[in-house]
């Protein structure tokens, strides 16, 4: 909720790196699983409880149990957590046959206090998990309704914490309001000067009292750093306290979308003068502000432009690497979006991670879907929010809660008491959001199906109050009331007019749904009170209740873009791209056409430039500025459309200009028959983990010279000839799907060369060989 008074705000993105009495390792390796009546197996986690198709039908659910068996040597004052990223969906822990603790629900992490139970020497570890439907546990209901997959096991990362009785504490463990762990907000900017209040919640769990005291240090990397030491406090023996310093930062460089700096800052814990907790943060400054006419960002007026996301992968759901989740966070951002909203429900570490430091606005989102539960339900939805504020209340990027069932009609005293919590967990500046348009929430977020056509929500009034098209591009055009502001609309086929496109059905299909998703984006922005949208939404997803995917993503589910992801590409300014060496260039020219003997004369082409000139067999067609219609003239940048008078087989070339120098091309050519392949590793920028499990995708395109051949349905074998701990998953042999067969490729540990090999009739062999960065 939003405050009176200030609305600075400090946020920090928690990758830890840990010194002093504390240490923090991996607990991912070494562990056996079993599935019901099946036999016990090796596994690495991040694990999902059964490897699924590619379109999901039955999903497992039921139960299994993970095994680990380890040595501990037990020290004088040291205590030993185990931190539990993500269990789907309940999770008992048991130590040495002792029972140590339940989790219910599986899109928060849980902490357990081993140290009573351990042994010196070896102990095991086993966690007994369940994903079976549970309607008092968030989002509650049956997979069978569900409009996405929840998937199971342990599938995201372990790790086993160490400290001295003296420590800082885990804020979800904790469970008080506003406290446990790190707490920071900057409260004050003035002549470039932020300063914050840094509160660090201390426990002692030894029998002797403690003379405690903070020190904290923040650094840019560049020479500056400023360090700051609280006052000397008494802690009793088995007692806790919440220590406050004052923090500034001189010259502060704030943190935005296209400049996402961060800062590192220390906390350090000191008993008289013996240091007992360190804590290394990344932090970055921002300030934020819902006014009159508008969202502002950094006191510069901001229009959100974003997507929505699903965390699952083909065949291992929601069992990601932190790589994987880093991938896909620079997909989103090489999208030209400058927002993600967690649909519908809190994700990865690694994912916040990545949009604290590539520079992605989050509306960070309960876990729920279309259901509201018992009262025993509301009581886990409440817990549920206490949780997702407290691991991610210090983020850089979270600036919106939607603290909201998604589509659930929640009565008047639910959602005043869901507010309440987020007053209590974060009193500082917040925005609420809900897609009820209720008064106590800030922010309202309806998706643009919600409202009728042909206007939808462009009309909104309601105060001062702002909205966010939460979700666009789908839903209005499967149920066909949109779409007719388009000349050719009424000539489509019902199939032909939706947004949900796969690759494999044809360049026209995807060029429509690349259409849908520009008219409907265009329409957002005649909204006078309209903040943001996020489109519906980037990769392509499985449903319990659709023995299909659901295919409006931009992307599909391998991560292998559609035309539309080269529309939003288009929508961004070169000045705005954010300059990192791990994301795509500023300048951006994509023909959104396979020109062959079916494609449409009208060819689009999707630039950020100034100009296009587009050749064919390079006889010019012509030099023109971006096509301004009813569909494009609210768009930051309308698309370039050519018309070619005749097809003629060869190749189109797109040249882009920017103040009339060149600044990039793009060609595509007639292709007819397969004679060649190529293969490629999918990266996003991101290089394979060396010394954790990674999962990352291999691409073999099927080829006409150089040119892919979009119709091509070749089956291609995959196979390991050379590498270690790395293995295959997927169908294999796999089936082009518009040219392009795609496979997921797992490593436990990267240290050796990999030989992947590719082979396919009449087209032959090929080897990739991925070698490790030394």
């Amino acid at each position: 909720m939003q405050k009176s008074g200030s609305f600075f705000v400090f946020l920090i993105s928690f990758a830890f790196s840990l010194y002093g009495q504390r240490s923090e390792e991996s607990f991912n390796n070494g562990w056996e699983f079993l599935r019901e009546e099946g036999t016990w197996e090796k596994v690495t986690l991040p694990h999902t409880a059964r490897l699924e198709s590619k379109v999901v039908v039955a999903q497992f659910q039921g139960d299994c149990v993970y095994r680990k068996s380890f040595f501990y040597h037990i020290r004088k004052n040291e205590k030993a957590f185990l931190h539990f990223e993500g269990v789907m969906m309940t999770a008992a822990v048991y130590l040495n046959g002792t029972w140590m603790g339940t989790h219910e629900g599986g899109y928060l992490p849980f902490t357990i206090d081993l140290s009573g139970e351990l042994k010196n020497g070896k102990n095991v570890l086993e966690v007994r998990v369940n994903n079976v439907d549970h309607p008092q546990i968030p989002p509650g209901k049956p997979l069978k309704d569900l409009d996405f997959n929840y998937y199971g096991g342990i599938y995201r990362n372990v790790t086993l914490i160490k400290t001295n009785a003296i420590h800082i504490t885990d804020a979800v463990q904790e469970n008080k309001p506003a406290s446990g762990g790190v707490f920071v907000n900057f409260n004050s900017f003035k002549a470039s000067t932020a300063s914050a209040k840094v509160l660090v919640h201390v426990k002692n769990e030894s029998i002797d009292p403690a003379n405690i005291r903070i020190e904290t240090t923040i650094t840019d990397g560049k020479g500056y750093s400023h360090r700051t030491i609280s006052a000397t406090q008494e802690l009793a023996g088995y007692a806790s306290k919440q220590i406050e310093s004052d923090v500034q930062v001189a010259h502060a460089e704030l943190w935005s979308p296209s400049h996402p700096f961060l800062y590192d800052m220390t906390i350090r814990v000191y008993n008289d003068n013996q240091l007992v907790d360190e804590q290394h943060l990344k932090v970055g400054i921002r300030f934020f502000e819902l006014k009159e006419d508008g969202f502002y960002l950094n006191n510069e007026k901001y229009f959100l432009s974003g997507t929505n996301r699903h965390q699952e992968y083909p065949y291992i759901g929601y069992a990601l690497s932190d790589e994987a989740n880093w991938r896909d966070a620079v997909l989103i951002k090489n999208a030209g979006f400058n927002f993600v909203r967690l649909s519908h429900y809190p994700q990865s570490e690694a994912f916040l991670d990545a949009c604290d430091e590539l520079g992605l606005i989050v509306m960070n989102s309960l876990p729920g879907w279309q259901f509201m539960g018992d009262s025993t339900f509301q009581v886990n939805v409440k817990q549920n929010l206490r949780d997702m504020v407290r691991r991610d209340r210090n983020r850089t990027c979270v600036l919106f809660w939607e603290n909201s069932l998604n589509e659930t009609w929640m009565e008047k005293p639910f959602m005043a008491e869901l507010n309440q919590i987020l007053d209590q967990e974060f009193p500082f500046y917040s925005i609420s959001a809900s897609w009820i348009d209720d008064p106590s929430y800030d922010l309202f977020i309806p998706a643009r199906q919600h409202g009728k056509a042909p206007d939808y929500w462009n009309p909104y009034q309601n105060g001062a109050k702002h909205i966010l098209i939460a979700e666009y591009g789908d839903w209005e055009y499967y149920a066909q009331n949109a779409g007719f502001q388009q000349k050719s609309f009424a000539d489509l086929k019902e199939e032909e007019r939706t947004s949900r496109q796969l690759r494999s059905d044809g360049e026209k299909r995807l060029l429509q749904q690349a259409t849908n998703f520009q008219e409907a984006s265009n329409s957002n922005r005649k909204g006078a009170t309209t903040i943001g949208e996020a489109n519906w939404l980037m990769f392509d997803y499985n449903r319990g209740y659709s023995p299909d995917l659901e295919s409006s993503g931009i992307a599909d589910i391998f991560r292998i873009p559609k035309f539309s992801y080269d529309f939003y590409k288009s929508q961004v300014s070169p000045g705005n791209f954010t300059r990192d060496s791990r994301l795509a260039s500023p300048n951006n020219i994509e023909i959104a056409s396979y020109w062959s003997p079916d494609s449409p004369l009208d060819v689009t082409v999707f630039s950020n430039a100034d100009e296009v000139a587009l050749y064919l067999n390079d006889s010019l067609i012509g030099r023109q500025t971006p096509t301004v219609n009813e569909l494009s003239d609210h768009l930051s940048q309308a698309p370039f459309v050519f018309h070619v008078g005749a097809f003629e087989a060869g190749t189109l070339m797109a040249v882009a200009f920017v103040d009339g120098k060149e600044v990039g091309l793009d060609r595509v050519s007639t292709a007819t028959n397969p004679d060649g392949m190529d293969m490629e590793i999918d990266f996003a920028g991101i290089p394979i983990a060396t010394d954790h499990m990674d999962v990352f995708f291999a691409r073999v395109k099927i080829l006409d010279h150089e040119s892919l051949v979009s119709t091509a349905q070749n089956e291609v074998t995959f196979e390991i000839v050379k590498g270690k701990n790395v293995e295959l998953i997927g169908e294999n042999p796999v089936k082009a799907e518009a040219g392009i067969a795609s496979i997921l490729v797992r490593t436990t540990s990267f240290h050796d060369e990999i030989h992947l090999q590719a082979t396919s009739p009449g087209l032959g062999t090929m080897v990739f060989i991925l070698t490790p960065e030394k």
